[in-house]
């Protein structure tokens, strides 16, 4: 009963909070206000939201966290590089084509996250089937290097995260 009303907890706080916050008043109005965007919008948009999950591998959260800033940093550095000296490119940019053994939807959006926020490098498709995901990179030498980089640093880790 308590769940199917109050269907994710920590985000009606969350919202309740950050109404009051942005809006920087404690009034009655702005109290009531909060609360009901903290009630109803869970409510409204629980079809919305992500499978449950059930975190497997604390340490290698930890791992892969500490994969992904150093991963940032040194493309930061190579970014840089190429934005100060074109004339010191490597590789051209170019289009790279990763088969996906990871299919969790969670494990999957946390991918999503790691390849954007890496300078570099975005996601420009994932196929139907969730198999083949297709990374623009600023510069790719060697395409097989690209795959086992994300592969090895990235997906593995993933897999053992949420499969």
């Amino acid at each position: 009963m308590m769940k199917s009303l109050l269907p994710a907890p920590l985000l009606s706080v969350a919202l309740f909070l950050l109404w009051l916050l942005l809006n920087r008043s404690f009034s009655s109005g702005q109290v009531l206000l909060g609360a009901l965007l903290g009630l109803l919008l869970p409510l409204l948009l629980r079809g919305l939201r992500p499978l449950p999950v059930r975190v497997r591998h604390p340490l290698t959260i930890l791992r892969l966290a500490l994969h992904v800033v150093w991963d940032t940093s040194v493309s930061n550095f190579n970014v840089v590089r190429f934005l100060m000296l074109p004339a010191h490119r490597k590789h051209p940019a170019g289009f790279v084509r990763i088969p996906l053994e990871l299919r969790d939807p969670n494990g999957l959006a946390v991918l999503a996250m790691i390849v954007c926020i890496t300078p570099g490098t975005s996601w420009a498709e994932i196929s139907r089937d969730r198999s083949m995901l297709m990374l623009h990179v600023l510069e790719v030498g060697d395409p097989e290097e690209v795959i086992e980089h994300v592969k090895r640093r990235y997906e593995r880790p993933l897999m053992e995260i949420f499969e």
